[in-house]
């Protein structure tokens, strides 16, 4: 390839990435809209070019970010569209992390195969201060946070892009977790890809000890926090501390929308009469109990409940096949697992492994003394 070519083609490249941020901010709903400008995602637009759907391929199903990025009374057209460009290469599609627009289609069309995913709570940033004058545990968390000398600001664009700073402490927050660092919806490195977000740093002294990512939900006056990130030296508290920050500065912002993003497996996913197909709510339950090492469903749940969202929004996966389908489960962790997910569980069970051992060696060295 020439070097005209390669310009050409980084040309290309950023002109299609401006089309879905001009879509995304002009229609975007689902709050995870604005993930679609992550990297490796794919984009499919609509014929009439005022609607696009992120995705991922693999197994012969494209694993959609939520749902097509178009305004309301488009929605059932736009999917159908993404649905039959699909079908040309014998794919199937599933919407994952839909919300209640799609959903609502699917009740009246019953085109889809559905599964309750969890909820994501949701606040109005204008009553947030009431909620921390009522509730005196949160004012102690970040008090613990003050007293340890933690403050939070916020970075310009400029300032936090792919900032060494942020960089090593999100490196370091990887480091704890029981996988692997993940893809798609949940990318952690984005710093290359601010863009329209916004970035929220907690420092203590000079050191960089968390930040918070938010990602536009633009037609709902709102932000999704994308991420908060904590190194492990971060003083109790940090973490309720830059939420209180960033709630504030949206109130102040007169923005209408906050959410913490999905809560998979939450106990406040209550959408009657719907009722997850059995085996299905079995291997749930299993996830709940025995994926703890990996990753803490209960624990995320509880925290986003401490903080007292005014209600909790469901969250589906809606596929265009009878009923889910193998295939489609393993195109979902393909998506997740940068195609790899076999390695993504071997590797995350070694690093459980070496956990547990680290766990057991300062009990020993604990006990010792």
């Amino acid at each position: 390839m020439t070097i005209s070519e390669i310009n050409d083609s980084a040309e290309n490249k950023f002109s299609a990435l401006q089309r879905v941020r001009d879509i995304i901010l002009a229609y975007g709903w689902n709050s995870t809209s604005y993930q679609i400008i992550n990297p490796g995602i794919n984009h499919w637009f609509a014929a009439r070019d005022d609607a696009v759907v992120g995705f991922v391929g693999g197994a012969g199903v494209r694993v959609a970010v939520g749902a097509p990025v178009c305004t309301e009374n488009r929605l059932a057209e736009v999917a159908a569209e993404f649905e039959a460009d699909a079908a040309r290469t014998n794919e199937t599609v599933c919407y994952l992390a839909a919300e209640s627009r799609l959903e609502s289609i699917n009740k009246q069309q019953k085109k889809y195969a559905a599964v309750l995913l969890g909820a994501q709570p949701v606040w109005n940033p204008a009553k947030w201060r009431d909620i921390i004058a009522a509730n005196k545990s949160l004012r102690a968390q970040l008090n613990r946070a003050r007293n340890k000398g933690v403050k939070v600001s916020e970075w310009s664009t400029e300032k936090a892009r792919d900032n060494p700073l942020l960089n090593d402490c999100l490196e370091k927050w990887l480091d704890t977790k029981g996988l692997p660092p993940l893809a798609f919806m949940v990318e952690p490195r984005t710093l290359s890809r601010l863009f329209d977000r916004r970035v929220l740093v907690a420092k203590r002294e000079r050191e960089v000890v968390g930040s918070v990512l938010l990602s536009p939900v633009a037609t709902r006056s709102g932000w999704l926090f994308e991420q908060f990130v904590h190194c492990p030296a971060a003083p109790n508290g940090t973490v309720e501390l830059m939420i209180d920050f960033t709630m504030r500065s949206l109130a102040d912002g007169n923005f209408d929308y906050a959410t913490l993003g999905l809560a998979p497996l939450s106990t406040n996913a209550t959408v009657a009469p719907f009722r997850n197909p059995l085996w299905l709510r079995l291997l749930l339950e299993w996830a709940r109990l025995h994926g703890r090492r990996f990753y803490n469903f209960d624990g995320l749940d509880a925290f986003k409940a401490k903080l007292k969202p005014e209600k909790w929004e469901p969250v589906f996966a809606l596929t265009n096949e009878p009923h889910f389908s193998p295939r489609t489960i393993y195109a979902i962790a393909a998506a997740f697992s940068r195609n790899q997910p076999f390695k993504l569980i071997f590797d995350g069970s070694r690093r459980a492994l070496a956990i547990e051992l680290n766990n057991l060696k300062r009990k020993f060295r604990k006990d010792a003394v």
